[in-house]
């Protein structure tokens, strides 16, 4: 019997299903995610399954939801980015700032024009200082150079440089993007470095635990195209894998749905993930999909990604109540984990509420670049992290400083803060009972005297635990609502991000207001058309998504095994890679070939499109062989550009060779010495 393992680890749950080779579930396991130790949740699942079954496991699929959450988060290990012959002006439009600290983002002279043609030379000397300077504070880093893509010799320069002075790792602009746009390459490389030990620490967690079950299979990881590659890949381009969960949930959810034509809603505890299907094929963001306030240049499934989910903060902000983006561990969890803390919930419902009430602090990862940069109060914080939660409360009375340190750790991503979520209100009215009902309702309880004492919201009385959380029900599911109608516009096109934001909030309020649909004096009728049901998936979906499809009046699966949609379609897909190259005219008669440390010239169109051609079949080979496909097919695909001149006629000015390699995943392991 051939077996396929497939694994989701996503920030609330770690999925494990086996799947047959007729692409049936036979094993479907969750088991909670440990963001302090990720080896621990992933043994957990897998140590579910049936022991007879492992044996005959023949591949291992990854797929998760930490990179994607790490970037809506803002949260990723410290980077050095080198940035050549970027402007000022270049570096601020590219957002670098908002994700890496000032004195971490060092402008190089040096870099390209369009034509490839060095316009300074690379300041080594510079380079070299910046690099000695820093390479103790940081855990990678990312070089991205001015028409990089062109000539990426100054990148090249730079990455030996970095690996012969620190044997760190290092990304550059021109490994991910082939597209113009050094901003956003710059700001694409920075990711890719700030999410490489995330990465390393999953990837190496599951091959300890499957060597410890001494289950021999090739692990691949799923991409955010829905494509796979090896683990090794991944570990040098972890930014592919941005979208990797929701692009295995489409994948999986058209596999058990069977539809060839839906909206995938995929709700997670940080996100939730819309994408369109039509004719059994999701949509791609050629230009990288949108991920929180990011979009890298990352070829990915067309997902509409937001930072709503089951662990969504349920927050105070402009004179209402709001939901996230900010995940917290919800106070249920908190308490099925750690049952002290319902002592303490419980004495807040007779103190004075304060904002901090419901707020403890917990650990997650560990990198050890961000804890060598710790100041010594907030390693001290650090510290007390490691015997259990700590309350806010209490430690801004016993040491204010203590506690500033506390807050300065959640800020960097190293530790959590707990709150009254979605999912706890789930528990409350019933619709979960996975996690601690008495924490739910003492949550709740605490929430609603906070809004009603600190804010002026709500009329609650002491002890109503079940109003509160009706209230977040209604306000979870007019904020799906409104989600679903972005990214309806979103798909079509039809309004820059802003607008449809604002336009599908105003027509989410109409289809709600006018909700009865018997009702023939409504004055507005704006329904989805019935070509795409909604297949919801994800731990939440049965919670949620039944009045959400009724206040939208469209038609609803709810598949089976849809709980583990992600961990479905990461053994569904296969290794695909892709190679690019551009072909210029500077000059009549002279057409400019980009390819390499540095371009080259030919005196033929046809002779270029040919060496052309055949570079980007020999380079979309190699990357799929290499990124663990078996018997690899190749298609070629020309996009050439033409202008129409009055004297000359048709000019020939740009094309763009592409070459698609696809290939299903090899069932043997690599052997190295």
């Amino acid at each position: 019997m051939s077996l396929r393992l497939g694994i989701d680890t996503g920030g609330t749950y770690t999925d494990a299903v086996i799947i047959n080779e007729q692409n049936q579930v036979l094993v479907a396991v969750k088991s909670l995610t440990t963001r302090h130790n990720l080896a621990i949740g992933i043994g957990e699942s897998i140590g579910k399954v049936a022991h007879e079954l492992l044996a005959d496991i023949e591949m291992v699929s990854l797929s998760t939801t930490l990179t994607t959450n790490a970037v809506v988060e803002g949260n990723g290990a410290p980077v050095c980015a080198l940035v050549v012959g970027l402007s000022e002006t270049q570096v601020t439009k590219s957002g670098l700032g908002e994700i890496i600290d000032d004195n971490l983002i060092i402008r190089l002279a040096g870099g390209h024009d369009a034509s490839g043609r060095q316009v300074a030379p690379l300041d080594v000397a510079s380079a070299t200082a910046a690099i000695l300077a820093h390479k103790d504070k940081v855990s990678a880093f990312s070089v991205s150079a001015q028409f990089g893509v062109r000539n990426p010799s100054h990148e090249i320069q730079l990455q030996n440089l970095v690996t012969e002075l620190t044997q760190m790792p290092v990304t550059c602009g021109h490994e991910l993007a082939t597209s113009l746009g050094a901003p956003r390459r710059a700001l694409t490389a920075s990711l890719n470095a700030r999410m490489i030990p995330f990465i390393q620490d999953l990837i190496q967690a599951v091959q300890n635990i499957l060597q410890q079950l001494s289950i021999k299979a090739p692990l691949m990881i799923v991409k955010g195209d829905g494509s796979i590659v090896n683990a090794e890949t991944a570990l040098v381009h972890p930014v592919t894998t941005i979208l990797s969960g929701p692009a295995a949930s489409v994948i999986g959810a058209c596999a058990l749905s069977g539809s060839r034509n839906a909206i995938i809603a995929d709700m997670g505890g940080t996100t939730t993930d819309i994408a369109i299907v039509t004719d059994g094929q999701p949509e791609l963001a050629n230009e990288g999909a949108r991920v929180g306030d990011w979009q890298p240049m990352v070829e990915t499934v067309k997902v509409y990604s937001i930072g709503l989910g089951g662990d969504s903060e349920v927050r105070f902000y402009g004179g209402s109540i709001a939901l996230g983006p900010r995940r917290v561990v919800p106070m249920s969890l908190l308490a099925q984990q750690h049952p002290q803390v319902l002592e303490r919930m419980q004495a807040h419902l007779d103190d004075t509420p304060t904002a901090r009430h419901n707020r403890f602090v917990t650990r997650l990862e560990h990198n050890q670049a961000l804890i060598n940069q710790l100041t010594p109060i907030e390693n001290q914080a650090w510290e007390m992290l490691e015997h259990g939660p700590v309350e806010m409360e209490t430690l801004v009375f016993k040491d204010q400083e203590l506690a500033k340190a506390m807050a300065r750790l959640e800020r960097k991503g190293m530790a959590i803060y707990s709150g009254f979520t979605p999912s706890d209100a789930a528990h409350v009215l019933g619709n979960s009972n996975h996690w601690s009902i008495a924490g739910a309702k003492l949550a709740a309880q605490i929430w609603a005297r906070q809004m009603r004492f600190l804010y002026g919201l709500g009329s609650w009385e002491k002890g109503n635990s079940e109003e509160p959380a009706h209230r977040v029900f209604t306000l979870m599911n007019d904020a799906i609502c409104q989600t679903l109608l972005e990214a309806g516009l979103h798909q079509e096109n039809l309004l820059n991000e802003a607008r449809s934001r604002n336009l599908a909030a105003l027509m989410s309020k109409l289809i709600l207001k006018n909700g009865n649909k018997d009702d023939d004096n409504a004055l507005f009728g704006i329904t989805f058309g019935k070509s795409h049901p909604i297949v919801a998936v994800g731990a939440p979906a049965t919670t949620y998504y039944p009045q959400v499809a009724k206040s939208l009046d469209v038609d609803l699966i709810l598949p089976k095994y849809g709980h583990v949609a992600n961990a479905v379609g990461a053994v569904m897909g296969s290794v695909v890679q892709r190679s690019e190259i551009v072909i210029t005219q500077p000059t009549e008669g002279i057409f400019r070939i980009f390819h390499g440390a540095a371009p080259f010239d030919c005196h033929d169109l046809d002779v270029a499109l040919s060496q052309a051609e055949a570079i980007v079949k020999q380079q979309a080979y190699d990357l799929a062989k290499s990124a663990g496909a078996a018997d690899v097919d190749i298609r070629i695909r020309h996009d050439n550009k033409h202008i129409m001149s009055e004297l000359d006629g048709e000019l020939f000015v740009e094309a763009k060779i592409s070459a698609i390699a696809t290939g299903k995943p090899t069932l043997e392991l690599s052997v190295t010495d």
